[in-house]
């Protein structure tokens, strides 16, 4: 009878995306998806109750436009209109501005309590004192904490330069004071409540400290630059609506106190600079009549006092008619000239020389000039005592008047100065909703760890699905020329036995460990069955009633198969007889529940005989013959002719004998027995030898003349999508 071979598979490269293969990974992997998935959203709604909350302060500030009409430049350089905002805006973010409410609030100190890790802040804010100066309550041993309720205010500290930014330690004392700490822990200051202590190169003064005794503060001392800068990046500004000229000014801090506190303070420092800079210019102009007005008042003393004394020494000579006429025209443009050197005065600090404006002040005075000339040349005219009063006359009113017009300009200017007002004003002040904080976004927060955890499951299960090298279809064997005579599926109970053979010397209990026998409908059973009936087939043509067994690589379960397929064999009726010719680490004796110190190795040296070394079973037709004494040279041991005569001794002794052999790969043991045998069957594992591995160990066997009948697909996990495949659904009595 012959026997129809099994088709071989074609090798072909599939380059297109099996969407029903990664559909089935999915939903064969669920479980695990859900877990990570599961974990990430057990962290994410960890974070959003333990995470610090953070509140948001916000004001509003309306910029006015400023009051005037447009000079030419404006009307001829008819440019895009800027929004006043932007640059309203960067002053406002400035560090003048931020700078001095960091100063004033010194920002520079930060404080922090010492919390028990994870949860200690969150109790901390959910404890709502029923009393001033309460404490939260606390675990005995851990009273170095803060629980709620504490409070530290330092109004002044002074640091070494090298300790800026590094952070001190302040506990609190049973006496109201306290201890500071550099961070080797070694005391700097140590003092009271309420006092300024300096110490060295250090000095601080606490205002305020709530807490019970024990409990540390952490205290940095940050450089102001850094701290003004970390405002600025903080401090959210922008205009509300295209030229509205609203600005909505927002700071974040995880207290909604001192963010209140905070942006307060920089919106008035920013109006009230507003303010003092559309008053500067009549401050510096105010300050240099300021300077002008003493001076001119004692050029007109002198003027006075030289007058009266010329009039006294020539006994009151009068001014002539033409005299006075002349003395007026000379008055006004001394009086015009002296105004008109003032502006240049101002114009110089705000224009070069080259301006066009200051280039027609110079002219106008220059004008003057050549008027007043004019007029000296008539006073030359005149008699020597009218010329002399003239002149002094002159020097009394020219003074008198510049003098009077200082003092004007001097009351315009105050008044003006007194009078600015800026072109900003505060419309909402400073506000925060302590209710709600911006941050963390608890919704958000949870769905995205979710969302994170379900995209790393999934990447993590395709891509150890795309690194796993272990075959897991059958399809994949067979297109490498070796036909897959059965898949045994993966056996829980078998689990279980395992774990029972795990404790074989503290087993006392006298039942067996094959599957076989413990559960006959089980799954793996019926697929041993079956196989049985492929092999019955298989084995018509070979040269002898031995069957051998190996496998790629340990752990495949070829100990399973061999001994299960032996019982279900000797179910059956026929004679059977099992031999471990795994002389290195033999593993039948166990699974059988027989000795192994009598068997092959000592039957090949000569020591006992073959009776001797055959154990019976819990079977009638299922004898064993375990490995024996473990030899240093199994290899030897089987190249013997003592081995060829055993094999032809057993071969005529029973139906069939199958023989339990060391993995191909690992060692030469499979090959010199498999020499003898008629058939030859590989065990491989789901999941865990390659295509690549079973394809090595089938040509290392047909290197020695061996040729593979087929494979015994062992372990087959069960999976929503492709159990079925495999052809093995659940069929068996059910008792009432």
């Amino acid at each position: 009878m012959t026997t129809m071979p099994r088709p071989i598979y074609e090798a072909k490269e599939d380059k297109d995306i099996d969407l029903a293969h990664l559909f089935d990974t999915f939903i064969n992997n669920r479980l695990l998806i859900l877990a990570i998935t599961g974990f990430f959203t057990a962290l994410g709604i960890a974070y959003a109750l333990l995470a610090t909350p953070v509140y948001m302060a916000s004001a509003m500030i309306q910029i006015e436009p400023k009051n005037g009409l447009p000079s030419l430049s404006d009307v001829v350089n008819a440019t895009p209109a800027v929004s006043p905002a932007q640059t309203e805006i960067s002053l406002l973010k400035s560090r003048s501005v931020v700078g001095g409410a960091v100063e004033s609030l010194n920002l520079d100190i930060n404080i922090q309590p010492h919390y028990f890790p994870l949860i200690g802040g969150f109790m901390a804010r959910r404890f709502e004192p029923s009393e001033e100066g309460e404490l939260g309550w606390y675990p005995a041993g851990f009273g170095s904490y803060a629980w709620g309720g504490e409070q530290l205010k330092i109004t002044q500290l002074s640091v070494p330069e090298n300790m800026h930014s590094e952070e001190l330690t302040l506990e609190a004392l049973d006496t109201n004071g306290f201890i500071l700490r550099d961070p080797d822990g070694e005391v700097v200051v140590q003092g009271p409540v309420g006092e300024e202590m300096v110490m060295g190169d250090y000095s601080i003064t606490v205002s305020e400290l709530v807490a019970r005794p024990g409990t540390t503060f952490s205290v940095i001392k940050s450089r102001t630059y850094n701290t003004t800068e970390d405002y600025q990046n903080r401090l959210a500004a922008g205009e509300r609506g295209k030229q509205s000229g609203i600005i909505n000014v927002t700071l974040e801090d995880p207290d909604p106190a001192k963010a209140i506190l905070v942006l307060e303070e920089v919106a008035q420092r920013y109006v009230d600079q507003n303010v003092a800079r559309n008053a500067a210019e009549a401050t510096k102009s105010l300050e240099f009549l300021s300077e002008q007005v003493p001076a001119v008042r004692k050029k007109l003393d002198a003027a006075q006092t030289a007058l009266n004394k010329y009039q006294t020494g020539n006994r009151s000579v009068d001014i002539s008619a033409e005299t006075q006429s002349v003395l007026d025209r000379i008055v006004d443009l001394e009086k015009q000239i002296s105004e008109q050197n003032l502006k240049r005065t101002e114009m110089e600090r705000r224009f070069t020389r080259q301006h066009p404006n200051f280039q027609a002040l110079i002219n106008q005075i220059n004008q003057l000039q050549g008027q007043k000339e004019e007029l000296e040349k008539q006073i030359g005219t005149l008699p020597s005592t009218q010329q002399e009063l003239l002149r002094l006359t002159r020097d009394v009113e020219v003074a008198s008047e510049t003098y009077a017009m200082l003092l004007n300009k001097t009351q315009e200017l105050d008044i003006i100065r007194a009078g600015t007002v800026g072109n900003v004003q505060i419309i909402d002040h400073a506000a925060a909703d302590i209710e709600n904080p911006v941050k963390p976004n608890k919704p958000l927060i949870v769905i995205a760890a979710m969302l994170l955890g379900g995209i790393l499951a999934v990447a993590f299960v395709y891509v150890r699905e795309a690194l796993k090298r272990g075959v897991e279809n059958p399809e994949d064997i067979e297109r490498v020329g070796i036909p897959v005579y059965a898949a045994i599926p993966f056996s829980e109970k078998q689990g279980l036995l395992e774990k029972r053979l795990a404790n074989f010397k503290r087993d006392k209990s006298s039942a067996s460990y094959l599957l076989a026998i413990n559960d006959p409908a089980d799954l793996a059973t019926e697929a041993m069955r079956s196989l049985r009936t492929s092999l019955h087939f298989a084995m018509i043509e070979a040269k002898n009633n031995i069957l051998m067994i190996t496998g790629p690589s340990p752990m495949v379960g070829k100990s399973f198969v061999t001994t299960n397929l032996a019982a279900v064999i000797a179910q059956s009726g026929k004679k059977v007889l099992l031999v471990d010719a795994d002389m290195r680490k033999g593993y039948l004796h166990k699974v059988m529940r027989c000795q192994s110190e009598k068997g092959l190795s000592d039957i090949l040296s000569g020591r006992i005989t073959l009776f001797d070394a055959i154990q019976k079973t819990q079977l009638n037709n299922l004898h064993v013959i375990a490995h024996g004494q473990l030899p240093p040279n199994p290899s030897e041991l089987l190249m013997h002719e003592n081995f060829s005569r055993f094999v032809k001794e057993i071969s005529g002794m029973y139906d069939l004998v199958i023989f339990d052999t060391p993995p191909i790969l690992a060692v030469t043991d499979a090959a010199l027995v498999g020499g003898q045998a008629g058939t030859t069957l590989m065990v491989t594992r789901y999941g865990i030898n390659g295509v690549k591995e079973i394809e090595f160990a089938k040509r290392r066997l047909e290197q020695n003349g061996l040729l593979v009948k087929g494979v015994i697909f062992n372990a087959v996990e069960r999976k929503a999508s492709t159990y079925s495949e495999y052809g093995y659904y659940q069929y068996e009595y059910q008792s009432k």
